[in-house]
């Protein structure tokens, strides 16, 4: 055995302190981000006092000074004092532009991840690491609705302006313009499924989802905007592939983000290919990640996915004996589970805008 090295101790136990206070830090701030409070700050503009900035965010001024004291010794607000010694707390704007809900930058929204998820699961993820057993979805509704409005805005700021353009360097956008036959697999609330119907009324829709509630959801809304080219399915896609009445029916398939949750995404796979038509194109959006470990110790971050796919991604992949992927499934193993169902042509590509994942463009033969 080694003699213990002294200089790592230390070293440890300075990255032990960073753990709990970084820890503390995303608790308080996803607490501050909540209640607005990095907004408020943000519109104040100046260094300003406990009672300014409870008078401005209408609460109450000594929780305020306390989450202050958490902002301040996390260098996340600055300290002055006024002439009387009072103190002043700043939010800088550099540190304002990843923190507020109106920034294209707003990093601020992901410090609420890490609670939701612990208030939902944190018991029953513990349990399951000695059973071996999944994690239901309906453990998670306040993680699920959360998710679905982050999903959502980032639809509706990026889908037909920056996506779309994108695949197939720009061929689907002129095919949808024609009219085409689309499915969004996941499809949620329809969010995307929705924006696209309303974009290209010549094209035909079709949002599939499990949840039904979900898809209550999505059809009240489609009948709520008038349109008619679109349809919502509570249907598993892990199911269809051997349905005969799904045979190629689509030109052009999605799934954003849906895939490494599913129990059995070999299935879904092979559904979504027995779903697609000739020279049609499937478009699934993942995490941009590598599936041996060693290559995501570089990721910046990997800690924080890995996390969230521990509390969540896995564990409801895990459900009815299932795959369990999780999260950081990776691109070689993306790669080789898209060939094993069928997809021979498969590019990898970056999505403008969106660093945190890979668009895998996948193409049927003609």
């Amino acid at each position: 055995m080694s003699t213990p090295s002294e200089a790592k101790r230390r070293e440890f136990a300075h990255t032990m302190s960073e753990i709990l206070n970084h820890g503390a830090l995303n608790l308080a701030m996803g607490v501050g981000y909540r209640l607005g409070l990095f907004d408020v700050l943000c519109r104040l503009a100046a260094p300003a006092s406990v009672s300014q900035i409870a008078e401005a965010a209408a609460l109450d001024p000594r929780y305020i000074r306390e989450w202050l004291g958490v902002m301040t010794c996390g260098r996340i607000v600055e300290l002055s004092h006024d002439t009387n010694g009072e103190d002043l707390f700043f939010l800088p704007p550099e540190h304002a532009a990843f923190l507020t809900r109106d920034s294209s930058s707003n990093m601020g929204v992901y410090t609420q991840e890490l609670p939701l998820l612990a208030q939902s699961a944190y018991d029953a993820v513990a349990a399951a690491f000695a059973t071996g057993e999944g994690v239901g979805y309906e453990r998670y509704p306040d993680f699920q609705a959360f998710m679905a409005q982050l999903a959502d805005a980032k639809h509706e700021q990026t889908l037909l302006t920056t996506f779309l353009p994108s695949v197939a360097q720009g061929a689907i956008q002129d095919r949808l313009h024609y009219g085409i036959r689309v499915c969004d697999v996941g499809c949620g609330r329809g969010t995307a499924v929705l924006l696209m119907a309303e974009a290209f009324p010549r094209s035909t829709f079709v949002g599939l989802d499990i949840d039904s509630a979900t898809v209550d959801l999505a059809r009240n809304t489609a009948a709520a905007r008038g349109l008619t080219n679109v349809r919502f399915v509570c249907r598993d896609a892990a199911v269809l592939e051997d349905a005969a009445d799904w045979q190629d029916c689509f030109d052009y398939v999605t799934a954003f983000d849906a895939i490494h949750d599913q129990p059995h995404p070999d299935h879904a796979l092979r559904g979504v290919r027995h779903m697609l038509a000739p020279n049609g194109v499937f478009s699934l959006v993942d995490i941009a990640a590598e599936s041996d470990l060693a290559g995501n110790q570089v990721h910046p971050m990997g800690p924080f996915l890995y996390t969230v796919s521990l509390m969540h991604c896995m564990p409801v992949g895990l459900v009815g004996n299932g795959a369990g992927l999780g999260m950081m499934w990776g691109r070689q193993t993306a790669l080789r589970m898209l060939e094993t169902a069928g997809f021979t042509q498969v590019t990898v590509r970056e999505i403008p805008e969106d660093p945190f994942n890979h668009h895998f463009e996948c193409r049927s033969p003609s």
